[in-house]
């Protein structure tokens, strides 16, 4: 990642951004990143994107937090479940229980992934960036609606055929989301859950595995 240097100060005056900049940081410098991915993470984060590709999520959603490192960047294993090794989980420490379950919330408010993201991830797991249509969907582990990140740690390819596929991982998105809305299931271990064996989740609220697309 390279950063660019532009004092606090000067950039708050609206000093123009150096060329070839794609993200502000909170502490003023300036981020050459083309991954939207940990960009600023040792800045204060991102003050404000700068790529028209991508557009900042329109709540704080605060500083995103791993599950576990995230140790490799490619070579990944592709199939129904991430690859833990790439692909940890993560969430966003300000998207609380409070705050995901307030009737104001909705996703589209915070997700923020754009296609050259997407197209890292599928090239992590020895894909062809590109386009896939329905087959196959960049997943968020940690779904939005669980305060997750769209940080690169928790997002992965899923197919639609993968039996199971992301059709069925929507369901148990939602029914957690209700679940800890009714103070059922704590949102961490939530998180934490369906992060490490999502199938494994579905069988223990649905008391079902998980099947289809």
């Amino acid at each position: 990642m390279c950063l660019i240097v532009a004092g606090g100060p000067a950039a708050a005056l609206g000093v123009k951004a150096p060329p070839g900049a794609t993200a502000r940081c909170k502490d003023g410098t300036y981020s050459k990143s083309t991954h939207h991915s940990g960009t600023c993470s040792y800045h204060g984060g991102v003050a404000v994107w700068l790529d028209a590709s991508v557009s900042s999520p329109s709540i704080d959603v605060g500083s995103t937090v791993l599950l576990a490192p995230r140790t490799r960047t490619s070579g990944c294993k592709l199939g129904a479940n991430p690859d833990r090794a790439c692909s940890p989980g993560a969430y966003y420490a300000k998207l609380t229980k409070r705050v995901i379950c307030s009737s104001g919330f909705h996703t589209g408010d915070v997700r923020n992934v754009s296609e050259s993201t997407k197209h890292s991830v599928e090239a992590e797991y020895g894909m062809a960036p590109g386009s896939y249509g329905s087959s196959l969907e960049i997943d968020h582990i940690v779904p939005l609606e669980l305060g997750g990140s769209n940080d690169i740690a928790n997002l992965y390819p899923e197919k639609a055929n993968a039996q199971p596929g992301y059709h069925a991982k929507d369901k148990l998105e939602n029914k957690l989301h209700d679940l800890v809305c009714a103070s059922k299931i704590d949102l961490r271990a939530a998180q934490r859950n369906i992060a490490s064996n999502w199938q494994a989740a579905h069988q223990q609220v649905f008391r079902a595995p998980p099947v289809g697309n």
